[in-house]
């Protein structure tokens, strides 16, 4: 259980700014204009779980923490379990405006942190990273997705 508490302090904090975030825009418009920016972040996380999945994150990142590896199951079904968010939020957008909005600002978050972590933990560890490779991506594709989620208009 202690190999998830480093990724639980990064990311509940985010949930959290992104509930408030997603609060912020009573009413977002009819057809949000952050749907396919968040369709396309969405792909290119999965492109990132990817490369993370193939080159054993779930061991190296609790490890930065002297923490045992993460359970591979829980690790992939958390990763997978956001995709599903994301993909189910891009589709309900419309429909469900907060919950949605809260998704995409959260993967927006996450995203961006993603794109500064891994170089991160690249240079700490002196060489190569899992998700080090695809972590630029997701930062901009991110970075779309605040630009898009910060300019909401409302109806």
């Amino acid at each position: 259980m202690s190999s998830i508490l480093p990724s639980v302090f990064a990311l509940g904090p985010l949930a959290l700014i992104a509930l408030l975030l997603a609060k912020r825009v009573p009413g977002i418009e009819t057809t949000p204009r952050y749907r396919t920016p968040l369709i396309v972040a969405t792909m290119v996380q999965a492109v990132h779980f990817a490369e993370e999945a193939a080159f054993d994150f779930h061991i190296t990142f609790p490890a930065l923490f002297g923490q045992p590896p993460m359970p591979w199951s829980g690790f992939v079904a958390f990763n997978l379990g956001c995709l599903a968010l994301w993909s189910t939020a891009a589709y309900r957008a419309v429909h469900a405006p907060l919950w949605a909005t809260w998704a995409a600002w959260f993967l927006a978050l996450a995203g961006v942190l993603n794109g500064v972590a891994h170089p991160a933990m690249a240079w700490i560890e002196g060489g190569y990273f899992p998700g080090l490779v695809t972590s630029p991506l997701i930062a901009l594709a991110c970075l779309v997705l605040v630009y898009h989620l910060s300019n909401a208009e409302r109806p």
